[in-house]
């Protein structure tokens, strides 16, 4: 029998690897690391893990290369990745491999404990929609975006408008990974979003603040004040009346490259 852990850290860093395993230790997570994504497809051979977090650069197979071998072997495996090299691409490129979400380095124990807890939830839910899809489980878990939407990952969306606008907003799925945004924080009319950069952050109601990932750069027209002052407006309608932003976008037809529909 295949044995269960929360965790599988792949990180060739051993400074990193062990601050990741202690904060997890800390926080009541099973967790195993191994310095090599080769090692962690051997790993995947005897155990099974709630949760990956995979760094990007790594001598040999790297982050990326580790997704399509996942991909190709048919594993089932949530995986967040995370980087020292921090960039637009990075983010982007990792969502659209498969990664369920994605967290730059440095970052503090609070912040790594966000994005696992979520990303754990995220991977439930995921699970959930697959046993209903089979007939296994009739709950419903969350809503799928709208087949006319492109999304970013499992993090947010954007619907192209006739006018050349489009409009921006996140995913049923993040929300309810989250557990419930009390509070939303938005940039103002006239700024320039970039995709693949957090372009709003959610307060949870136990605290944590979530960033929200940019799926479409281009300049804010208008906030959704509605779904600012009323959150829940959001959870209920995440794809309607609780968008974020109307923005007319920079660079479309670049952006839509790296996005699902």
């Amino acid at each position: 029998m295949t044995s269960t852990r929360d965790i599988l850290v792949i990180e060739d860093e051993r400074s990193v690897s062990r601050a990741v395993e202690m904060v997890c230790d800390d926080a009541g997570m099973s967790v195993m690391a191994v310095d090599s994504a080769t090692g962690a497809l051997e790993v995947l051979d005897r155990f099974r893990f709630r949760l990956a977090l995979c760094d990007i650069m790594m001598q040999g197979m790297d982050g990326f290369q580790f997704l399509e071998e996942l991909s190709r072997k048919g594993l089932d495996l949530p995986v967040v990745m995370m980087t020292g090299f921090s960039t637009m691409e990075n983010a982007v490129k990792s969502l659209a491999m498969g990664a369920i979400d994605y967290i730059p380095k440095p970052f503090t124990a609070d912040e790594l404990l966000t994005v696992i807890r979520r990303s754990l939830r995220s991977g439930m839910l995921l699970e959930k929609a697959e046993a209903a899809g089979l007939g296994r489980d009739r709950t419903v878990s969350f809503v799928p975006c709208p087949s006319e939407f492109y999304r970013l990952g499992c993090v947010s969306w954007v619907k192209l408008e006739d006018e050349g606008t489009a409009r921006i907003g996140v995913s049923d799925l993040f929300l309810k990974a989250a557990g419930g945004i009390r509070e939303f924080e938005l940039s103002p009319v006239g700024e320039q979003l970039v995709q693949g950069i957090p372009c709003a952050f959610g307060t949870s109601t136990d605290g944590s603040v979530h960033g929200i990932m940019c799926p479409m750069g281009g300049k804010v027209l208008e906030v959704n004040e509605e779904a600012l002052s009323n959150p829940l407006l959001v959870e209920k309608d995440p794809y309607f009346r609780g968008w974020l932003y109307r923005i007319l976008p920079s660079n479309p037809d670049s952006n839509l490259r790296w996005l699902s529909s």
